[in-house]
């Protein structure tokens, strides 16, 4: 019976950060700023035991909408759209720009849910 790998040795590569840079999509940063975002907004939805329709009522949006958040489904989202949902559930949205560190190579976009 054959090994699982066929006898080939993998290495183990560390991750960046960002699932969506590690698979190599050229809108890395956005997608991981989109999900954080709707990562936060579905908490918000969660601790307040909103319904699909509850929360498309608080959002003004249609419950199809929030049914794509739900499910992380975020095309149909841009930043910006979601920043806005979350101040619509009394949620602040803090933009913080500064240097980067100079041990970093690139500067970065990065979301922190408090």
């Amino acid at each position: 019976m054959a090994s699982r790998n066929d006898g080939r040795v993998e290495g183990i590569i560390r991750g960046t950060g960002n699932v969506f840079a590690d698979l190599g999509y050229p809108d890395a940063t956005e997608r991981q700023a989109k999900l954080r975002l709707a990562y936060a907004l579905n908490q918000v939805l969660e601790q307040r035991k909103l319904t699909q329709a509850d929360a498309a009522k608080v959002l003004r949006v249609t419950q199809p909408k929030v049914s794509a958040l739900r499910h992380y489904k975020l095309a149909g989202f841009s930043v910006e759209r979601l920043m806005t949902l979350l101040t619509a559930l009394d949620q602040d949205v803090d933009i913080v720009i500064k240097r980067k560190p100079r041990s970093r190579r690139a500067a970065r976009i990065s979301v922190v849910a408090a």
